[in-house]
This record gives C-alpha cells, sequence and structure tokens, in this order.
C-alpha cells in the first residue's frame, strides 16, 4: 500500500521456493511461494518494478530478476535508490545502490525508483525516478530515466519535458536499438493538489546502442495522452502505469483511475497521440490497475490491481479470462499490496509491497 506498508518483514533474503510441476497461468490451485525479500542492506522499502535478466554479462545473470524499490528504511515515497537481483532460487544481492549526488546528468528532484524498470539484451538496464524528497506529492518532481551499465552504474541520464514522473515502461528489444514505452503521471499533478487533472502521457523513446556504447536516443514521440491522474496520500500519485506490447504492435496500458485496460494500436510505428485509447475492458474486477504484463505465447494480458489484491487475466478481444486474488492483507483486503509482475517459464513473479517480498505464482505461462 506504498505509504502504509507496515515494518514487519521477513529476515532479509529469505528463501522459501521449491520446485513445482508446469501449470497452466488458467489452472485453478497454483500456489504461491515467497522467492526472497526485497530489502537490501539499507533498509529500502516498498518493491516496484520487477525486471528479467535477458543476458549473462558483468553483474547481471541470465533469468534472474531484478527489483526496483520506491521507498527509504524510514518509508517515505519517492526516496528509494537501490535495485535489488534476485536468481530463481531467492538468492539475492545488491545490483545497484543510486546516489543522486553521482549522477552523470540531469534527473530533477533526486532518486525515487518507480516501476518503470526494464534490461536490455545489450546487458543496460534503465530505470525510473519520480522522486518526493520528504514523500509526500508536495515535493514530487520530474525525475529521468537512468541508464545503468551491467555492472550497476548510471552512465548517463534520459531527462526533457516530456519524461515528467516516469512510473511504469515496457520495452520492444531489438537488440542493437531499443522502443521504450513510458507512462508518465506527473504532468500538472501535482498543481491539481489532489483533484484529477487529464495530462498523463505514454511516450515512446527510440534508441540506438551497442554492448559497448550507451543508449543514444534517437526520438520521442508521444503516443499516448490525456490519462486521469492525481496525487494520493497513501499512493504518492496514481495515473497510467503498467504497460504491455502486444505481437501485433499493440500497447495495453493500465489505466489506474478509470478503472480499465487500454489499447494504443501501432505503437512501435505512431507518430502522434491516439488520446486515452480504446478500452480493453473495464471493471468491476479492475480496481485501481498498476502493473501489466503480456504473455509472449497467446497474447492475454495480465494485471495486478491496487485496491483489491486481484490478478485479472483477459485476452487482447477483451474477454476477461480468470481472476486469482494474490494478497489479503489490508483493509480493504488486498489493498496496496501489488504493483510489479514478469512472466517467465516457472510462472509469474510479482512484488508485494505489504511484505516487502518477490513471490512466484507457479505454473508455465500458456
Amino acid at each position: 500500500m506504498r505509504q502504509l506498508v507496515t515494518r514487519w518483514l521477513l529476515p532479509a533474503f529469505a528463501v522459501t521456493l521449491v520446485i513445482t510441476p508446469s501449470l497452466p497461468v488458467r489452472a485453478a490451485g497454483r500456489p504461491i511461494i515467497t522467492v526472497a525479500s526485497t530489502v537490501p542492506a539499507n533498509g529500502d522499502l516498498n518493491p516496484y518494478g520487477v525486471a528479467m535478466i535477458p543476458v549473462t554479462m558483468g553483474n547481471l545473470v541470465q533469468g534472474h530478476i531484478l527489483v526496483s524499490n520506491f521507498n527509504n528504511s524510514f518509508n517515505l515515497q519517492g526516496t528509494g535508490t537501490t535495485i535489488v537481483d534476485i536468481a530463481p532460487d531467492g538468492t539475492a544481492s545488491l545490483f545497484a545502490w543510486i546516489d543522486a549526488a553521482g549522477l552523470p546528468g540531469p534527473c530533477p528532484g533526486g532518486i525515487g525508483l518507480t516501476t518503470a524498470l526494464v534490461a536490455l539484451r545489450s546487458g543496460w538496464v534503465i530505470v525510473g525516478s519520480l522522486p518526493a524528497t520528504d514523500g509526500t506529492a508536495t515535493t514530487a518532481q520530474a525525475g529521468c530515466l537512468m541508464v545503468l551499465n551491467s555492472w550497476g552504474t548510471v552512465v548517463e541520464t534520459i531527462s526533457n519535458n516530456l519524461i515528467n514522473g516516469p512510473w511504469d515502461m515496457t520495452a520492444l528489444d531489438m537488440g542493437s536499438t531499443a522502443d521504450l514505452f513510458v507512462s508518465n503521471v506527473l504532468n500538472g499533478t501535482v498543481a491539481g493538489n489532489g483533484n484529477l487533472v487529464y495530462e498523463g502521457t505514454i511516450v515512446r523513446i527510440n534508441l540506438a546502442m551497442t554492448a559497448a556504447s550507451a543508449p543514444a536516443v534517437v526520438s520521442m514521440t508521444t503516443i499516448g495522452s490525456g490519462f486521469p491522474e492525481r496525487t494520493d496520500p497513501a499512493a504518492l500519485v496514481i495515473g497510467p502505469t503498467g504497460a504491455g506490447l502486444g505481437p501485433d504492435g499493440t500497447l495495453y496500458v493500465a489505466d489506474s483511475l478509470d478503472n480499465r485496460i487500454a489499447a494504443i494500436p501501432n505503437a512501435v510505428k505512431r507518430t502522434s497521440s491516439v488520446g486515452i485509447g480504446a478500452t480493453v475492458l473495464q471493471g468491476p474486477n479492475l480496481n485501481d490497475p498498476l502493473g501489466l504484463t503480456v504473455l509472449p505465447g497467446n497474447g492475454d494480458i495480465l494485471t495486478v490491481n491496487g485496491n483489491n489484491g486481484l490478478l485479472v487475466e483477459m485476452s487482447p478481444g477483451g474477454k476477461e479470462l480468470v481472476t486469482r486474488l494474490l494478497d489479503k492483507s489490508g483493509n480493504p483486503p488486498g489493498a496496496g499490496a501489488l504493483f510489479g509482475l514478469v512472466a517467465s517459464s516457472a510462472g509469474l513473479y510479482f512484488v508485494d509491497d505489504a511484505t516487502n517480498t518477490l513471490n512466484l505464482l507457479t505454473g508455465s505461462p500458456e
């Protein structure tokens, strides 16, 4: 629940992973396993972003999971500075501890690592920052995207007027090039003082890179706009969050405040904004949808809710296929627990902010 996360924790990097038979995503009764604590030595809390590492290089190990933390040890939102590396067997280590004073470029406001986290095949890791110096929305600033090398060192920042509160991100990774799709939630939000504003954006960033040369921004295009957003005392800010790219080039976005999943067609080639996109699915089981991923096999869309602890799976055509309660803590049950997720051959990895852990819903995606 972001600001309201309690401080009772598992021992750091606790391991309870067991091997289970492979099951389809929609199978009932699949067990949920606690893989590890996401709390590093400095005490950072509130795990947000989750990314699967696609290549072994430097300190990166293929198949490991990276997790970014949004809060510091005092549970202040927008102040987390760490990315944790977790192996499938639960072994954990610190991948990066980012010092705002040592950044090689601008990042307005400093460091507060968000759900915007990707790991690319060229060995670069990119993470978003939406900083708030005192943990409240009144001090939230635009932040930036930070590019880290495979050793966990920030080598450049991406910052301009289109990057304003990067909240979540997905990537089309083509090796020497990549397209980032970034949701932004601070366009007029702080000035709105808790009132709804309709200025949330989705920005595509085209990158060129090699393993030796840091990514260069080729172009930036706003492909979605007008999404509702507002500040929130428990969540800092609410707005368009999770993003996932379908096999046909459609970008799916979790429109958190409207409790819907939006579709932006032709997201890879689009040269202008489509507005808030077409509605794929809206309520009743969508309740503050946050993290989102698209299954590589069948193109089904998975999202987790910030207000009810549910995982919802739907088809690209908008048919709700199944729901699964992943967390029932809080009041109401499941409130504020879920954020980032990523599918793998072992199942669905997701972070739980209520317990500060990385968990696995076992079973191979269909």
